[in-house]
């Protein structure tokens, strides 16, 4: 499976509230989408060419065959999705109130029950990157364990590239917030790759200088940091040299899967390397430049799969 990109973690149901500015109490109104990170993921390596599975558990129940279905039109792998003829698909709904506040609702199902023993690992570990980057994986058993000791395993056995992002979301882990720090540095110090919003930096680090910051990741054991940096660009270091990658300029409607957009395409080019964990700082650089460029297109655009562009696009695109 060389080139192949597999990305575990969480695939469910979004339900959009689209009455402005209220709260899920009085919003009426909701558009279903295909969401989770790791799935936006594989949906964007797809999209500019690459070759992408994904590994995680829906429901056998409308909703999961929803999302199967939406992946497959990607062109993504699902044939190690599992599917639970048990638990429910997990639903987000979501609202934004006039605030800028989220209004969320998260009714957790299928995808917090992946068990160790439903991965097949000789499967798993002979893709040529692994991405870690799932919001929800970490938060309770059986996954958190299925998810810890997968890495683990990759990162014992010398795999060929191992990317982590730990996806802090602050409605997820309200007063939980030393148990994230704790899982996102034991991820971070196995990592090839680790990719942050400048948030995440420091809260993992607890430095408030950037340089610092990411200097603690590397100590920890991370091989590579890029911290995403909005509008800003991208931050990349490989422990010995900090570059700041310039993004483009554009008219943003909708940041909605800008940083999913952003690893999926960086991991479409590494994936693309015979010897990934042995990428050359400049041509990292030059990856993330590319990948800077996606996820502003992104931004041009709504919703998080439906925004992603293809290879062409990404080439014809002026800001």
């Amino acid at each position: 499976m060389a080139g192949n990109v597999i990305c575990v973690g969480e695939l469910i149901i979004d339900f959009f509230c689209m009455d402005i500015d209220v709260d899920l109490i009085h919003g009426e109104q909701f558009v279903k989408k295909a969401g989770g990170a790791p799935a936006n993921v594989s949906a964007a390596i797809a999209r500019l060419g690459g070759r992408s599975s994904f590994a995680g558990k829906v429901g056998d129940d409308p909703f999961g065959h929803y999302l199967k279905a939406a992946l497959e039109e990607e062109k993504v792998d699902t044939s190690m999705l599992l599917m639970d003829e048990e638990a429910r698909t997990t639903l987000a709904f979501v609202s934004l109130e006039a605030s800028g506040e989220r209004d969320f609702v998260f009714n957790r199902g299928a995808d917090r029950l992946v068990e160790t023993n439903e991965i097949d690992r000789s499967r798993l570990y002979a893709a040529s990157v692994l991405h870690f980057g799932s919001a929800t994986a970490l938060l309770d058993d059986p996954f958190r364990s299925t998810y810890v000791e997968l890495m683990q395993g990759a990162a014992e056995n010398g795999f060929p590239f191992l990317s982590f992002d730990p996806n802090y979301r602050k409605d997820l882990w309200a007063g939980r917030m030393p148990e994230f720090i704790k899982l996102a540095r034991e991820g971070a110090a196995i990592a090839d790759l680790v990719k942050v919003s400048e948030e995440e930096l420091h809260l993992m680090t607890g430095e408030a200088d950037r340089t610092a910051a990411v200097r603690s990741l590397h100590e920890l054991g991370a091989k590579r940091v890029c911290v995403t940096l909005g509008k800003n660009g991208t931050l990349v270091s490989d422990g010995r040299a900090l570059v700041q990658v310039p993004s483009i300029r554009v008219q943003s409607i909708d940041s909605t899967g800008a940083g999913d957009a952003f690893v999926g395409a960086l991991l479409q080019k590494i994936s693309g390397l015979n010897e990934p964990k042995s990428v050359p700082f400049e041509q990292l650089l030059s990856f993330v430049e590319f990948a800077n460029k996606v996820g502003a297109i992104v931004c041009t655009k709504v919703g998080a799969i439906a925004a992603l562009p293809t290879l062409e696009e990404v080439n014809r695109f002026r800001a």
